[in-house]
């Protein structure tokens, strides 16, 4: 099954990117990361860090939330530093009702929150009208 996505510039340095719900979709839209973060010019310390990030929330949105989901990053440099904000919008928690565990090995759940908090300089979760952000920085010299 081939997914498309459809990644739009919205200013210097920002990329919105839709999260297809479906299998497979968390590893296209890192590899489609990847390629912008080379094209920002990303500082190489924080590109693989970053990635890890990208694909812990996005993984988060289809197992754990309603779709849709949107990927939204943004670059900025200045004074020798940068710094990268990941963020992930969904449409809230799936009712407990409708989840199933079946299938999920408890060994490989269940830690996302730990890896972006050990990974990110700042980190957090917005809860609105529209769902829920969960947003992650990263920061290099």
């Amino acid at each position: 099954m081939a997914v498309q996505l459809n990644t739009t510039p919205q200013a210097a340095l920002e990329l919105v990117c839709p999260l297809p719900h479906v299998p497979g979709a968390v590893s296209i839209v890192r590899r489609r990361v990847r390629e912008v973060l080379a094209d920002w010019k990303v500082f190489p310390e924080i590109v693989e860090d970053s990635l890890l990030v990208v694909s812990e929330l996005l993984t988060n949105a289809i197992v754990h939330a309603l779709p849709p989901a949107m990927l939204r990053l943004s670059w900025a440099r200045g004074d020798g530093l940068g710094s990268l904000r990941i963020e992930v919008t969904d449409a809230g928690p799936v009712p407990a009702a409708e989840q199933s565990r079946a299938g999920i090995d408890p060994d490989e759940h269940g830690r996302g929150e730990e890896i972006v908090h050990a990974l990110a300089t700042r980190h957090g979760i917005s809860v609105h009208s529209g769902g829920v952000t969960r947003w992650a920085d990263l920061v290099a010299a």
